[in-house]
């Protein structure tokens, strides 16, 4: 039987919405048009034999946010407020709803592949930013079966300024996201925003401990260095401390996941006409997915394309997507995991831990 993906990390952005975007600028390998439409076309080799792989298809993505234009608090005057956000979510509706707008790049029969949203949310500003703007959220869905796909939110912390994760309101606000069952994406930089950022994550994480019991979902392997030279990356501090960590915060819940994706974003960059060997990548990227596999187990590891951000990297829009699943199979036959713990890694721990119905 074919298995069928949930792929637990996409975007999504049509043009008219470029604007909004925190990171835009024209030009750019993102600068564009990223929609369900492009990213039908992305994976659509996934069906395919050719390589000889088991047959897959894909069942569904689980949206996360895109780092819109937004402030914590909302109706200031210096300040965009939630209305980027709010729109996100608004978007996101339309495609649940089979409801398209001209030149939004989905269609009706789009809607079944939306399984799961996660949006912005003034996480930092604790329950009493949370519990008026999920009120907004909830609107925005417009129906309770638009509204019981938001399985939880995202703010990003990798470019915010150290000590915002252990903030009193940050932690209440974590709290109050699992008490009310929603989970919370956590993306952590560690090439880019430094392993400080990871420590934070571990002590954030030990602070919830027996409070609400929040699923924090980890995302992208916590961007790891990937550029340091292979033959000296077991040495590394780098990646020593790196492990270190994870491990940490493997073992400070059970309810912490990790996504199995974002690497084509921190290893060397490849280009849409070369063809990298698939083998070479998976052995640049054994020792670090060896700790994630060994400590979280693979049933606390999920499938991720982080499409359209592989393409930055990854050799574009035509090429990246079926490169990144070719790199997770690689992986994956090198832990000689069984099928179970394989069906389990390309979607069903993406179901269990976003708590989606399919």
């Amino acid at each position: 039987m074919p298995t069928p993906i949930v792929d637990s990390h996409i975007h999504l952005f049509p043009a008219s919405h470029l604007p909004t975007l925190a990171w835009y600028e024209p030009g750019s390998l993102l600068g564009s048009q990223h929609s369900v439409d492009e990213y039908r076309q992305a994976s659509s080799a996934v069906s395919t034999k050719k390589d000889g792989t088991e047959p897959k298809y894909i069942r569904g993505f689980i949206f996360v946010e895109t780092d819109r234009i937004s402030s914590v608090v909302d109706g200031q005057p210096d300040g965009p407020g939630w209305s980027h956000a709010l729109d996100e979510v608004s978007l996101l509706t339309r495609i649940a709803q089979g409801d398209p707008v001209p030149g939004e790049g989905h269609n009706a029969i789009d809607s079944d592949l939306c399984l799961g949203i996660i949006p912005w949310a003034p996480v930092p500003g604790g329950p009493e930013a949370l519990i008026p703007y999920m009120a907004r959220v909830k609107e925005r869905t417009k129906t309770e079966q638009v509204w019981h796909k938001v399985r939880g939110v995202r703010y990003l912390v990798q470019d915010k300024p150290a000590g915002v994760m252990l903030q009193p309101h940050f932690i209440e606000g974590l709290s109050w996201l699992g008490q009310q069952g929603f989970t919370f994406d956590l993306g952590v930089d560690a090439r880019q925003g430094g392993l400080h950022q990871l420590r934070e994550a571990v002590e954030m994480i030990h602070k919830l401990e027996g409070s609400s019991a929040v699923t924090i979902i980890i995302n992208h392997l916590c961007k790891p260095n990937l550029r340091i030279p292979p033959d000296s990356v077991t040495t590394h501090a780098e990646y020593l401390e790196w492990k270190e960590l994870i491990t940490r915060m493997a073992q400070a819940s059970p309810r912490t996941y990790m996504k199995l994706s974002g690497a084509f974003s921190e290893l060397p960059p490849s280009t849409a006409g070369s063809d990298p060997d698939i083998s070479d990548l998976v052995d640049r990227l054994q020792p670090w997915t060896d700790v994630v596999f060994d400590v979280f187990g693979a049933e606390r590891v999920m499938f991720g394309s982080d499409w359209p951000v592989c393409n930055v990297g990854g050799g574009g829009n035509d090429a990246s997507w079926n490169r990144w699943r070719h790199v997770v199979e690689g992986v994956l036959k090198r832990r000689d995991l069984t099928e179970e713990q394989k069906q389990g890694v390309w979607g069903q721990v993406a179901v269990k831990a976003y708590g989606i119905g399919i």
